[in-house]
């Protein structure tokens, strides 16, 4: 699938772009998440993380050299990492061959000067790609490490194989995972912090971007556990895309122990955050949890209430992590 993307638009730009293209045409992998452009409030990375990215822009002070996206799919966070990251190294990987393929493919259309960029990319689980196992001392290192990894339930019956579906959790892995982080369903995110100190540089950190849909302690205890020092940098909500695939997978997870995990009706969030800025979002995530407390819903009630026709919506969160 082709999709053509007005990048001013999709990242809310006030200027013309100075890295990329105003327009490119991106293709969409078919078991990579399709991006929601004509609809931005519902897309991840338009609505959530380049928000992030701008603040983080402006703290630096300046350009960033180096992004790497872990999990890319359409390859749009790394024009994003480019255009307003500033960065010129750009790595990204993700599961899949074919997704990375034309991934790399969108990013070297969209780049306006694709000879003074340095694209790093490759096909495999998390940092593997990346991993020099003969030289580790040459892995490469990332100011910024961007990671939106997926914590959603795939169904019993479906595969890795299956269109539109890398936003998928995939349970079974090797690696041990602490218990409590297993029961919130958060194994990819942690894998990741463990294994980012090996690509970071020395002032690099980590934009994890997750679902809020266990509580912000949690978060931080993700990143304790993981030895890495952690913080709700933006915190936002929006309305559950694909609710009867979402929500009703977590549901099914809380019949087999996980959780309980938190949704709410979006109009009780769209109460709770009115009036917050995103600049100020990650400083008042707790006092806006708390506010929240008596309206949470488990997955299994919001799932009934969807059935009934309500409107469903979960809080987002931007953790920022260092080494």
């Amino acid at each position: 699938m082709n999709i053509e993307v007005d990048i001013k638009k999709y990242f809310e730009l006030q200027k013309d772009t100075d890295h990329i293209n105003d327009i490119v045409d991106i293709s969409v992998e078919s078991h990579a998440y399709l991006p929601q452009v004509e609809d931005v409030k519902s897309d991840w990375l338009s609505f959530v993380s380049v928000p992030a990215f701008k603040i983080a822009r402006k703290e630096n002070g300046k350009e960033f050299g180096s992004f790497l996206s872990l999990g890319t799919g359409s390859g749009l966070d790394v024009l994003a990492g480019a255009e307003i990251l500033g960065a010129k190294t750009l790595g990204f990987t993700d599961l899949q061959k074919s997704v990375v393929d034309i991934a790399r493919q969108n990013v070297e259309k969209g780049l306006k000067k694709t000879g003074t960029y340095n694209l790093l990319s490759g096909a495999g689980d998390l940092f593997a790609p990346l991993a020099n196992e003969s030289e580790p001392e040459n892995r490469p290192k990332f100011d910024v490490i961007y990671e939106n990894l997926p914590n959603v339930p795939l169904a019993d019956d479906k595969e890795v194989t299956d269109s539109r579906n890398s936003g998928h959790y995939l349970e079974k892995r090797v690696e041990k995972i602490p218990d409590k982080v297993h029961g919130d369903m958060l194994d990819l995110h942690y894998l990741a912090l463990v294994q980012a100190g090996d690509y970071l540089t020395d002032d690099g950190f980590v934009f994890s971007l997750i679902g809020g849909r266990v509580p912000l302690s949690s978060f931080i205890r993700l990143g304790e556990l993981a030895g890495v020092q952690s913080e709700i940098y933006t915190y936002q909500w929006k309305v559950q895309a694909e609710p009867l695939d979402v929500i009703g997978g977590y549901a099914r997870q809380e019949e087999e122990g996980f959780g309980p995990f938190i949704f709410y009706r979006a109009e009780d969030l769209e109460e709770a955050f009115k009036g917050v800025s995103v600049e100020e979002s990650g400083r008042r995530a707790f006092e806006i949890e708390k506010s929240l407390e008596d309206k949470r819903l488990t997955a299994t009630k919001a799932f009934e209430i969807f059935k009934s026709g309500g409107s469903i919506g979960h809080t987002v969160v931007v953790l920022k992590s260092h080494v």
